[in-house]
C-alpha cells in the first residue's frame, strides 16, 4: 500500500508557490556630482506577506560581482509593481554592462533580470 498525502496538504500545494520570483521590469541610472550613481529599479512580485516577499535587489558588474544591494524591509502587497532607489553607487571602470536582479525570501534569486549597457 502506497502512502498518501493528506488531502489538506494536496489542497495547499498550489499555494506554496504563490508569489513566484521577483521580476525586474525597469531600471534607470542617474549620475551624481561626486561621480557616484543613483539607481532606480522597478520590481514586480506577488508579495504574500512577511514569509514571502521581495526582500532586496542588487546591481552586478559585467563579471557578476555584486556592486550594491538595496534591502527591502517589508512586503509590498498592495503596491505592485513598485520602484525603489539606491544612492551613492560606485561603478568600477571597464564595465560594458550591469545586471539588476531581484531576490525574495522564499525562492531566492530568479525571475527576470535586467541588463543595462554601461555607461548609459
Amino acid at each position: 500500500m502506497k502512502p498518501r498525502l493528506p488531502s489538506l496538504l494536496l489542497a495547499l500545494l498550489p499555494t506554496l508557490s504563490l508569489g513566484g520570483e521577483v521580476d525586474v521590469i525597469a531600471a534607470k541610472a542617474y549620475s551624481n556630482p561626486d561621480g557616484s550613481w543613483r539607481f532606480q529599479a522597478t520590481l514586480k512580485h506577488a508579495d504574500a506577506g512577511w514569509e514571502h516577499y521581495a526582500d532586496r535587489w542588487e546591481i552586478l558588474d559585467s563579471s557578476g560581482k555584486i556592486l550594491a544591494t538595496r534591502v527591502l524591509a517589508h512586503p509590498h502587497i498592495n503596491e505592485q509593481p513598485f520602484t525603489r532607489s539606491l544612492t551613492s553607487v560606485n561603478i568600477p571602470e571597464n564595465n560594458s554592462s550591469l545586471t539588476i536582479r531581484g531576490h525574495d525570501k522564499l525562492h531566492g534569486y530568479g525571475g527576470k533580470e535586467l541588463q543595462m549597457n554601461w555607461p548609459p
